[in-house]
C-alpha cells in the first residue's frame, strides 16, 4: 500500500515508454495526469482497464487528462499490448521497480491462499502542478475511466 497522500508532490521518475522514448515526469509539467499502475500487459483485468481508459481517451483527454500506465513489463511487451489494443497513451516499462516503488505500489499480494510480492494496482491523479490530487487504492478496471472523471469533475 502505498504511503504516499493527497496533497503530496508527486514523487519523479524517468522510463522509457512502448517506443523505447524517455519519459519523465517534468515532461508533463503544467499537464493533468492520471498515473496508473498495472500488473501485467494482456491479463484480462488489464486489458480490461486499458481498454476503458482507450474508450474513454477523448473525453479524458478534453478534460485536460494525460494518460500515463507503468508496469513491470518490458518495452517490446508495452509494444505487442499497445499494437494489440489500439491504446492511445503512453506505457512505461518499470522493470527494475524504481518508479513503481517510488509510489509505493509494489506489495504482498494473495492469490488462493499464496502470498507473493507483485503490484499493486493503483492510479494517481496529479494535477498541474505535480500535486496528488486523488488515489485510487482499488481501481474498478470495467469503470476506471468513469471514476476517474467523476473524482476530476469534483476538484475543478
Amino acid at each position: 500500500m502505498t504511503t504516499l497522500s493527497v496533497g503530496k508532490k508527486a514523487p519523479a521518475f524517468k522510463g522509457k515508454d512502448q517506443n523505447g522514448k524517455d519519459i519523465s515526469l517534468a515532461d508533463f509539467k503544467g499537464k493533468n495526469i492520471v498515473l496508473y499502475f498495472y500488473p501485467k500487459d494482456d491479463t484480462p483485468t488489464c486489458t480490461i482497464q486499458a481498454c476503458n481508459l482507450r474508450d474513454h481517451f477523448g473525453l479524458l483527454s478534453k478534460k485536460g487528462l494525460v494518460v500515463i500506465g507503468v508496469s513491470p513489463d518490458e518495452i517490446s511487451k508495452h509494444k505487442k499490448f499497445e499494437t494489440k489494443y489500439q491504446l492511445p497513451f503512453t506505457l512505461l516499462a518499470d522493470s527494475t521497480l524504481s518508479i513503481i516503488e517510488k509510489y509505493g505500489v509494489w506489495g504482498e499480494k494473495s492469490m488462493y491462499g499464496k502470498k507473493y510480492m507483485g503490484l499493486i494496482r493503483t492510479t494517481f491523479l496529479i494535477d498541474e502542478g505535480g500535486k496528488i490530487q486523488k488515489i485510487f487504492s482499488k481501481p474498478n478496471a470495467k469503470e476506471h475511466a468513469q471514476e476517474i472523471l467523476e473524482a476530476w469533475s469534483t476538484k475543478k
